[in-house]
């Protein structure tokens, strides 16, 4: 079959590729900027076998999804801001019980409802550590229609895989861009299934885990009686709350994404091999980015881009190997803190030349943004 390329919108894109790598539940509650989501699905879901459902709220949502994926479906969501506040408990209960899903969160100005239409990149620390508990996440981040579409395929390929929920965040920007997208055929790409349980049913326990750190997952309903709860519980899925089961439990929610660290974290690289000047960005940012280190090589200048695709796990291995050929690292991103870019500093240290470039006034940063502050350091630099 030739492949078709299409004038899509991200959120478009966002819903052909969850549709793409099996997803047929959606349950989610209207918010800009991620309603196209919602729209797409509520077409399309009945058309393809799956099913569409618009709750009374996003902690609804959640819920819904977790029990449709119990139930054997691939299932995801989409929020923003308030509503993407509102699943952390359950999203919680999903890293708890270890259930596959995806939670797209279209990133949006606030803080509370904000610049409700405007984009911003500041849910950065909110992704990773928005729930309580010890619990660790994986989260994407997209910086062109094109990646909406494949790295929703990535994301639930990850939930699958490692049976956990998976977290996408574009931002604004990303999500309601339009750009071609050559629409992958059937088979182009990988897609990736649950592990199911084989052998006895009744000596089936959900959370005893394989070698690779990932217990298979039957479905209610299926010949596997099982048991998931939000307490900590044992091998079995049922209440144990020793010390040496909790410790276990904990250190295997983490246990599995570490194993896997390096297929989980995703980066891209652009003229990085001679540069002296290293930007360092994710999303909408990634696309300035590149054109400022294009300017700067026009002027001599050598420039280049490192894209966080994976914003967690940190891409902290990547990033300190690049960084040790360069003389200065400029953050960009699209928030008041710098919550990249506190990363950043975490990896290289104190001593290192690290420059933030911010907007938070639900403008997007523009390649002059960016040149303006490395013009501070370009004196230094060719000197």
């Amino acid at each position: 079959m030739a492949r078709q390329v299409r004038l899509m919108q991200g959120n478009q894109a966002i819903a052909e590729g969850a549709f793409y790598a099996g997803a047929r539940f959606y349950a989610g509650y209207p918010i800009t900027p991620s309603s196209e989501i919602a729209e797409e699905c509520s077409k399309r879901m009945p058309e393809l076998g799956g099913m569409y459902m618009q709750m009374e709220d996003e902690i609804a949502s959640m819920a819904a999804i977790i029990g449709a994926s119990l139930a054997g479906a691939k299932s995801f969501t989409a929020t923003s801001g308030p509503g993407f506040s509102l699943m952390q408990e359950n999203l919680g209960l999903a890293v708890m019980g270890e259930v596959p899903c995806v939670v797209i969160n279209v990133q949006r100005s606030g803080p509370s409802t904000g610049l409700a239409t405007k984009p911003a990149q500041s849910d950065v620390m909110q992704l990773r550590w928005g729930r309580h508990g010890d619990q660790s996440v994986i989260a994407l981040c997209p910086a062109t229609v094109s990646e909406c579409f494949s790295l929703t395929v990535t994301a639930f390929n990850f939930a699958e895989k490692y049976r956990l929920p998976v977290i996408f965040a574009p931002d604004e920007v990303v999500a309601h861009l339009r750009e071609n997208v050559t629409v992958p055929g059937p088979g182009d790409l990988e897609v990736i299934e649950r592990k199911k349980p084989a052998g006895v049913p009744e000596r089936y326990q959900p959370f005893a885990a394989d070698a690779d750190g990932v217990a298979p997952l039957a479905a209610f309903g299926d010949k596997y009686v099982f048991h998931i709860s939000s307490s900590m519980h044992g091998a079995d899925g049922y209440s144990n709350n020793s010390p040496a089961n909790a410790t276990w439990r904990v250190a295997q929610l983490h246990r599995k994404i570490e194993m896997h660290r390096d297929e989980i974290v995703l980066t891209n690289t652009f003229e990085t091999e001679d540069a002296e000047i290293l930007l360092i960005a994710f999303g909408a940012t990634t696309r300035s980015s590149r054109a400022a280190a294009l300017e700067l090589r026009k002027q001599g200048i050598r420039a280049g881009v490192l894209q966080l695709i994976t914003l967690w796990p940190f891409a902290d291995k990547e990033v300190e190997k690049l960084c040790q050929k360069v003389k200065t690292v400029v953050v960009t991103e699209m928030n008041y803190s710098g919550q990249v870019a506190g990363e950043v500093r975490k990896v290289l240290g104190s001593a290192a030349d690290v420059r933030r470039v911010n907007s938070f006034n639900g403008q997007v940063i523009t390649p002059q943004d960016i040149l303006k502050v490395i013009g501070q350091s370009v004196n230094r630099i060719t000197s």
